[in-house]
């Protein structure tokens, strides 16, 4: 069987196997460094284009997810997400949690006001789809752009990013090395108990010197920090895969090698933006 070739999500009848990581590891690193790199750039340089990264990333994962809702029937309203999406981070930007939480609202509203333009068959399916698609995308990605806010925004952001990746690399080689216990076999198979022991240590790894000398935060708050992402960014993950096996797609689409869709990515990182704000927020106020 050939691999599936399109712009949507990727499905599972054509999916090509690549070992077992389960993915082609060559392109996947490439592609990794890459984004890596422009994120860390955007960060570095001016600090303003990290948010227009951010928006850029949201609105292809937005595309991506309301078309793998389709293969469930559902048709989530797509212009009033995508413009609601901007105006959210814009919002959350220059106006603070107040603005997100305006602009989400708001977005909910022309969501369900913009479906009634179809009629009634389907209303409840695809409103329901809409607002799904704000909650999941543009709601939870706004704070990361609460974290950049900051006058430390830079490390706030740095440090959340830095300890979801420890997440994946620590889980991968634990996983690989000693994975012998699935944790949710029937939602992800190669994810084990000694993957997530592996990712607990390597985000505390992480996490816990850039707390205490990025942002002069306590040692405990750096390790609570990262055990906590160990567990958002695992469930991100486990809950994006739960999707897709209820909807029989391998990926949200196939724009990045060896790691699918820019929604393949941001599903560990969008749950933990929103733990990263309101733990540092506790132990690390700006």
């Amino acid at each position: 069987m050939s691999t599936t070739e399109s712009i949507g999500p990727t499905l599972v009848p054509g999916a090509r196997k690549a070992g077992r990581a389960g993915r082609d590891m060559v392109a996947a690193i490439g592609v990794g460094l890459g984004l890596g790199a422009v994120i860390v750039a955007s960060l570095l340089v001016y600090r303003p284009a990290f948010l227009i990264v951010l928006v850029a990333a949201i609105l292809v994962g937005i595309v991506e997810l309301t078309r793998a809702l389709e293969a469930g029937s559902a048709r989530a309203p797509l212009p009033p997400v995508l413009v609601g999406a901007v105006a959210m981070l814009t919002l959350a930007w220059t106006r603070g949690t107040s603005g997100l939480v305006v602009g989400f609202l708001l977005t909910v509203l022309a969501v369900l006001l913009w479906r009634l333009g179809d009629g009634p068959e389907g209303y409840l399916r695809d409103a329901s789809a809409g607002v799904l698609v704000v909650l999941y995308v543009p709601l939870l990605a706004g704070f990361a752009v609460l974290l950049l806010v900051p006058d430390d925004g830079v490390a706030r952001v740095l440090l959340f990013i830095a300890t979801v990746v420890g997440n994946d690399v620590g889980g991968f080689a634990a996983g690989v090395l000693a994975g012998r216990h699935p944790m949710a076999p029937s939602v992800s198979p190669k994810k084990s108990w000694e993957g997530m022991a592996g990712s607990v240590v390597a985000c505390v790894l992480v996490a816990t010197p850039i707390v205490t000398l990025a942002l002069d935060g306590p040692w405990w708050g750096g390790v609570a920090f990262g055990a906590a992402l160990a567990v958002t960014a695992t469930a991100g993950d486990l809950g994006e895969s739960l999707i897709k096996r209820d909807l029989g797609i391998k990926d949200m689409g196939n724009l990045l090698p060896g790691h699918g869709g820019i929604m393949d990515r941001l599903d560990s990182l969008l749950p933990s933006a929103a733990v990263a704000y309101l733990l540092l927020a506790w132990f690390a106020p700006a």
